[in-house]
């Protein structure tokens, strides 16, 4: 799939605005990061679900008036997507970083987050380049539903499954301020 010049630039604006939303919404603090796992500070979950719940309607609501193909939906591999994810999720929790942040981190100029930051891009980069040909086809056999949607694989309207996660969502939202949890 090759980028024409406007959707490269139009990405590359929603980029940057969305990196400047994580720099303001300081996410972008090794101390926010770490203490999502700690369940003392769930601003970082909390702005990514707001981002999900703001966007998911968008995107369907684009969709539905044709201005949007969800034609480039990328495969799911159910046994590739949990190990990708514990790789992912045990190396953010041990660093403090996922890749937002140090992108984040490395533009407003902190240096711990270029060093390890930058090494662990590189090494992640690195192995997953030399082991992508004889893992990758082996991962991506087990548990291959193809190019679809959630709602499309759980055979539910669009619309229903966007009304439940936005539910669910608030209803999640509501719970952590009535116990106190930022």
């Amino acid at each position: 799939m090759e980028l024409t010049l406007w959707e490269f630039i139009w990405s590359l604006i929603l980029g940057i605005a969305f990196g400047i939303a994580l720099q303001k919404a300081q996410l972008t603090k090794y101390s926010k990061i770490v203490n999502v796992f700690r369940f003392k500070d769930l601003s970082v979950l909390k702005f990514m679900l707001t981002t999900l719940i703001t966007a998911m309607p968008l995107i369907f609501i684009l969709k539905g008036m044709g201005a949007l193909s969800l034609s480039n939906v990328n495969p799911t591999y159910f046994l590739g997507n949990f190990v990708g994810g514990a790789i992912f999720g045990v190396g953010m929790a041990a660093a403090g970083f996922c890749p937002g942040t140090v992108a984040g981190g490395i533009g407003q100029g902190s240096l711990d987050y270029l060093i390890p930051g930058g090494l662990g891009f590189l090494t992640g980069a690195y192995i997953f380049g030399q082991t992508y040909t004889s893992v990758f086809t082996k991962l991506s056999s087990i548990g291959n539903i193809g190019s679809i949607t959630i709602p499309e694989w759980l055979d539910v309207n669009q619309w229903l499954f966007i009304f439940f996660f936005v539910q669910m969502t608030l209803v999640l939202f509501y719970f952590l301020e009535k116990k106190g949890i930022k």
